[in-house]
């Protein structure tokens, strides 16, 4: 959150007291296990499930509103007095600004459709906006969504927060020293950099706008397949946003509270919150773990007293002292005691990820797929020490890069795994898109500037291996007229369907010269023109493909359709186009034998 969020307020133990107690109902009377949760993935309300294994979290656990739900119904009756700020009765007013709502239903309703499976409340977007900015600092944003003024946490020095060094060269927090968390949503700029999702269409991905920072954060939230109608998916992906119980509970009130009903306010007539978890108060939070609590600065030592009468040049008569520094001591001078010194912070232990010295590559054969179908092969890394052990619990960051749609299994693009016992980080499945060429994955150390793998990944055409006719009928025609049958074929791969697969149908010269043939059957384009060469076809999904309509010339003879696909499978049709032989004429009767009759 942004170091100018609000000024800091000093609460009393008996606030703090109060704070307490508004939790522990809140959280009991909002407990996941009352609104239908699946009751064989519960946790206790309120407890943290295991902090899953990820890449850090979304805004490096910078500092976040702690203000608590108001208790009364969030929508305020006509008779509620507005108080400063958008508050309610002295309490922030549980109306979400209208472009910043809009934002959040939008970005839910795009991960219906995206990732059904992750089942995303709009209504948990709203609890982490409010708590990590006040929903845009009460909807301050433009008609686009983007913040009038940029909304930035604290620099992530390690002073009390988490050490993060710069990762975007100030692009956008503007800071080239440290990273700090940016914008509505609060990512810092080394997650954004690979989260950011372009919300409004603008062709920019930007933290800075609400759009853009809901449907990242909703994207984030889904990862790992988590489903968030189970609780324990649920909290794991707040967990993953900030490490923090405290913040965790916080959330989860919200949410609850949102859901119970909302409404919109005007933007910028959003209520702010006033309460950060970083205020100097006696208010404790539950430090992460790779984020140490803030301790204030030892007090300086006070000047000690002067009760051996030393002379400090003015006189003393009280202590019998003198111009000349006299003492009672008959001039022997006793020394002051030394002030003591702040405690020294013991140096922390040395981490297993400070024994990487870089990775290797674990075995991992050669990477390619057709168009559409998963990577048989998988990558693999190890972390190791500049003696080449094995280190574990290092947690190694897989990137997708280059012009493709590929991405790991559940649709993203980065992966964070930690390496096993024998050092070995396991990424998951790549699964190929429709764009055929090269990419690179690039294996890093998370939170260390160390050697890393990259490997290049090939997606090629979807192929098909057999082609065959779904009929045996002979395909004729006369001159000048059409074939009555089309064309049907199903294509193949290894038995399998071959869907999708490209496909170019020629009618050539003969068997052994497969140019073009410039008379016989054709095809007929768009404006009835005759083509005898036909490309970018393509079977469908159960790998059949009907060509269009042949019509003939008044050439006659057997001609010669040939259908190729990528993977190699032919199929060679034969057509006639013979002239109507006529019918064969009754013979006449025999006149003899008619007048002989007679």
């Amino acid at each position: 959150m942004a170091a100018h969020f609000g000024r800091r307020l000093r609460k009393g133990a008996a606030t703090t007291a109060a704070a307490a107690v508004a939790v522990a109902a809140l959280s009991a009377s909002q407990a996941p296990g009352a609104t239908g949760e699946d009751p064989g993935r519960q946790t206790t309300a309120g407890t943290a499930t295991s902090v899953p294994d990820g890449d850090g979290n979304a805004t490096g656990n910078s500092p976040y509103y702690t203000d608590l739900p108001p208790l009364n119904s969030p929508r305020p009756s006509p008779s509620s007095s507005v108080g400063p700020s958008g508050s309610v009765g002295g309490r922030t007013e549980g109306g979400i600004p209208a472009t910043v709502l809009d934002a959040y239903q939008k970005a839910a309703a795009e991960l219906r459709s995206s990732k059904p499976g992750c089942n995303m409340p709009w209504q948990l977007l709203a609890a982490i906006g409010n708590v990590e900015s006040g929903q845009a600092r009460g909807g301050q944003v433009d008609a686009d969504g983007t913040t009038l003024h940029r909304i930035l946490g604290p620099q992530l020095d390690g002073n009390g927060f988490a050490l993060i060094p710069d990762t975007d060269n100030g692009a956008y927090d503007g800071n080239s020293t440290y990273d700090q968390a940016v914008g509505p949503m609060q990512f810092i700029p080394s997650t954004w950099a690979w989260a950011g999702r372009d919300g409004n269409g603008d062709g920019k991905k930007d933290p800075n706008n609400v759009y853009d920072a809901a449907l990242a954060a909703g994207h984030y939230l889904c990862r790992n397949d988590w489903d968030l109608a189970h609780e324990a998916d649920l909290h794991s992906a707040i967990l993953s946003y900030n490490n923090s119980q405290d913040y965790l509970d916080l959330v989860l009130n919200w949410m609850e509270y949102y859901r119970k009903g909302t409404h919109s306010v005007p933007d910028g007539s959003g209520g702010v919150p006033e309460h950060r978890s970083d205020d100097d108060s006696g208010r404790t939070t539950s430090p992460s773990p790779s984020q140490p609590p803030r301790t204030k600065p030892a007090p300086k030592p006070e000047k000690p007293a002067d009760d051996n009468g030393k002379g400090d040049g003015k006189g003393d008569d009280d202590k019998g002292g003198s111009d000349n520094g006299g003492n009672d001591n008959g001039g022997h001078e006793t020394p002051h005691p030394k002030p003591p010194r702040p405690p020294v912070p013991p140096s922390p232990p040395p981490t297993h990820t400070d024994l990487v010295d870089h990775l290797e590559d674990a075995g991992t054969k050669k990477l390619a797929a057709m168009a559409g179908d998963a990577f048989t092969e998988r990558i693999g890394t190890r972390a190791e020490t500049k003696a080449g052990k094995s280190v574990a619990k290092i947690r190694v960051r897989f990137t997708i890069t280059g012009d493709t749609d590929a991405t790991f299994t559940g649709g993203e693009s980065v992966a964070t795994v930690a390496t096993d016992a024998k050092g070995v980080a396991l990424a998951p499945a790549l699964q190929a898109g429709e764009k055929t060429g090269d990419f690179k994955v690039t294996a890093a150390v998370v939170g260390r500037s160390v050697k890393g793998v990259d490997y290049t990944a090939t997606v090629t055409a979807r192929a098909a291996d057999t082609l065959a006719r779904t009929g045996d009928a002979p395909l004729t025609c006369t001159p000048g007229g059409e074939f009555a049958d089309q064309v049907q074929v199903k294509a193949t791969y290894k038995g399998a369907v071959a869907d999708k697969v490209e496909t170019t149908a020629t009618l050539i010269k003969s068997e052994t010269d497969a140019m073009e043939n410039d008379k016989g059957p054709y095809f007929k384009d768009a404006d009835g023109k005759a083509v005898r060469t036909l490309t970018g076809l393509r079977t469908d999904a159960e790998g059949l493909l009907t060509l269009p309509k042949l019509y003939a010339d008044d050439t006659t003879g057997t001609f010669l359709l040939r259908v190729t696909t990528a993977g190699g499978a032919t199929l060679v049709v034969e057509l006639k186009v013979e002239a109507a032989t006529d019918a064969p004429e009754s013979p006449s009767p025999d006149p003899s034998a008619s007048a002989t009759a007679s």
